[in-house]
């Protein structure tokens, strides 16, 4: 975790969280299943207008009532509790009964009229020998309100048929208009600006539109009886608006970081003209080099402050204008040069780096191997020993500041790769063997999966020993989650492999030409010659194994 004193931004609590209940009541329909949303009030504290699911906050009695509802052998308290308040709202708010009689065929709609939507609503359904359907209710996802917004939610998105024979009403107090619309459908009149919906709305029906039936969404949540996703979102500036973004999205983990409070004040545009502050003590300028390749460019990062000189971690290619700002960016006071690898996006700009500075920085990192294309060739003043520390000190007794790297030796991308660890901050700058947005490309001779998969596991390793949270990678955003981030990326790499050795298996006698096309069938076509190379390092490494 950062140092509380290197955060951009006074920390501030968010909002207290509400519990609350919100159901998706779904049918099938010739077009593919549909959902039952209604239009909030425009005064309404929250979303006013918006096109939502019914629901509403969690009273005290519906923990109470769990004697009045059937229930799945593996639903908990907690899930019957969110079961039950889903079905008190959807009553309440759109007339829809989720309950059986003593028989146990669903409500009717004598059954509904019956009963009075403003009484207290369990002991109504028990006079009337009515059993609440919590059997019949599912927990789809979990939301939880943005850390920036004044009101905040802690909110259950379940999963429900609507029953047969009942006709939503709303209240005309808190929900008005019902009507039943495909997930495809309501996307393309919100996109059109048709159909208000947020955030959470909007991504839980871009999830829902996969599913072709009912009965294929209620299967999904019954088999772990846990959400399918959980999210609390975060919010950044991209081109001059507000944007929200999920855990897998890639902006989160730069967000998190930036922003741990959830202030909506960073801005995610790529830009190459000046440097983005990321912490007190952090600056990443990317190379105007973007490309297949490198993705939006190559990000190099000055670490320090002006108290302890700054260390620049992959000045990226020779380019002058770049190699300027980076010089202004640390105001001169560069202390080291520390390449993580030698290729050509990374290291060639070292040298005029290192000639723009006076007293002359040290270039750092590790020669390149034999094994090396002749454009990443690379000989440090200084060889790097993994588990070394770089040190920047401050010079003034009252603040005592220091910013220790640890180098960590991690081959696979490339021989003599090198990712470092800023201990204090709990931050990795894993150069390109860890990227966000793509993963990165295995070039044997110098590149090696066997060794790369390695170097995840001592990765994995660091994170727990310096309880690492956040990758600044070269290409692409800060990913948040370290650990879990490695991990996602090592099972992939296996998922991917596993596929390869599939391919091999049904096409003994084949080549890379052959296999490429199947074992990367899920890649654009134009990738394949790139891919081709990691696809050699996977055949490297299964026939290294027998």
């Amino acid at each position: 975790m950062p140092r509380p004193s290197q955060l951009l931004y006074p920390q501030r609590p968010p909002a207290p969280l509400r519990h609350a209940a919100t159901v998706l009541l779904l049918r099938d329909a010739p077009q593919g299943i549909e959902v039952l949303m209604t239009r909030r009030s425009m005064t309404a504290s929250f979303a006013p207008g918006a096109y939502v699911f019914p629901g509403g906050g969690i009273d005290a009695a519906d923990s109470l009532s769990h004697s009045q509802s059937t229930r799945r052998a593996a639903q908990s308290d907690l899930h019957l509790t969110q079961a039950i308040a889903a079905i008190r709202e959807s009553f309440e708010e759109l007339g829809v009964l989720l309950a059986c009689r003593a028989d146990g065929s669903h409500a009717t709609t004598a059954d509904i009229e019956a009963l009075d939507r403003q009484a207290p609503f369990t002991a109504q359904c028990q006079g009337h020998g009515l059993t609440l359907a919590g059997a019949e209710v599912f927990t789809l996802a979990h939301w939880i309100t943005d850390r920036d917004l004044p009101r905040r939610f802690d909110v259950p998105f379940l999963v429900a048929r609507m029953p047969e024979g009942q006709t939503p009403v709303a209240d005309e107090s808190e929900q008005f208009e019902p009507l039943w619309v495909r997930p495809a459908d309501a996307l393309e009149r919100h996109a059109a600006g048709q159909f208000f919906i947020i955030f959470p709305t909007i991504r839980t029906l871009e999830r829902l539109r996969h599913f072709t039936t009912v009965d294929a969404v209620l299967q999904a949540c019954a088999a772990t009886e846990e959400p399918l996703w959980t999210s609390c979102p975060r919010a950044g500036w991209l081109e001059g608006r507000e944007a929200r973004y999920m855990e897998t999205d890639a902006p989160y983990g730069e967000l998190a970081l930036t922003c741990p409070d959830g202030q909506i004040v960073h801005t995610l545009d790529w830009q190459t003209t000046q440097p983005v502050a990321l912490l007190k003590n952090l600056m990443r300028l990317t190379a105007p080099n973007p490309g297949v390749m490198t993705g939006p460019g190559t990000n190099s990062y000055v670490v320090g402050d002006p108290d302890t000189g700054y260390i620049v971690i992959d000045p990226g290619p020779a380019d002058a204008d770049h190699l300027q700002r980076l010089r202004r960016a640390a105001g001169g006071d560069i202390r080291m040069i520390v390449c993580t690898h030698s290729h050509p996006d990374h290291s060639p700009g070292a040298g005029p780096l290192q000639a723009l500075c006076n007293p002359t920085p040290p270039i750092l990192g590790l020669p390149s191997a034999a094994t090396a294309r002749a454009a990443s060739a690379f000989k440090p003043d200084r060889s790097l020993a993994h588990g070394e520390l770089l040190t920047l000190k401050s010079t003034s007794p009252s603040t005592g500041i220091t910013h220790t790297l640890k180098v960590l030796h991690t081959p696979g991308h490339a021989a003599n790769h090198l990712c470092l660890a800023l201990l204090e901050d709990g931050l990795l700058f894993s150069g390109d063997h860890i990227l966000n947005g793509s993963t990165t490309v295995i070039d044997p001779p110098d590149g090696d999966m066997n060794a790369y998969l390695e170097s995840l596991d001592l990765l994995s390793a660091a994170c727990a020993e310096h309880q690492i949270e956040f990758i600044a990678p070269a290409h692409g955003h800060v990913l948040g989650d370290a650990p879990l981030a490695i991990a996602r990326l090592k099972a992939h790499r296996l998922q991917r492999e596993a596929k390869i050795v599939a391919v091999m298996q049904a096409q003994p006698e084949g080549s890379l030409d052959d296999w490429i096309a199947h074992a990367y069938d899920d890649v654009d076509p134009r990738i394949w010659p790139v891919a081709k190379r990691s696809l050699l390092a996977h055949v490297e490494r299964i026939r290294s194994m027998g």
